[in-house]
């Protein structure tokens, strides 16, 4: 089994005028999704939500210099990253298959890659 990470992106404007029952529903939908993972025979190693990219501090690393630190994000775009899943699947079809079913506006997979002493190095 190889693991993927699934970087939910969505827009951040659906926080704005939420009401607990939107949040309720939005937290049934992921636990939907996370039996469908199970029954797929995947598993979920681990995942969060995250707060909104306005909560975000940037460490820019600079050779020479002291280290950079702003509030916000580094990149302004139309949609944050709002959470995350690390999902131990068959192949990236089957993660790819999962993602269909995940709850999220935009997933991007990617596979995990393996840093361990035996691993490879990246191709």
């Amino acid at each position: 089994m190889a693991q993927y990470m699934f970087l939910l992106f969505d827009s951040e404007e659906w926080y704005d005028n939420l009401t607990r029952d939107e949040w309720q529903q939005a937290m049934k939908l992921h636990g939907e999704f996370a039996a469908a993972v199970e029954k797929a025979g995947a598993r979920i190693l681990g995942g969060e939500a995250l707060e909104r990219s306005n909560t975000a501090s940037t460490v820019k690393n600079r050779e020479g210099a002291e280290p950079l630190v702003t509030d916000g994000p580094f990149i302004e775009t139309r949609e944050a990253l709002g959470g995350f899943y690390v999902i131990e699947a068959r192949d990236l079809d089957q993660a790819l298959e999962l993602a269909k079913l995940c709850p999220s506006g935009n997933i991007e997979v990617r596979p995990v890659m393996p840093t361990t002493e035996d691993a490879a190095p990246p191709a």
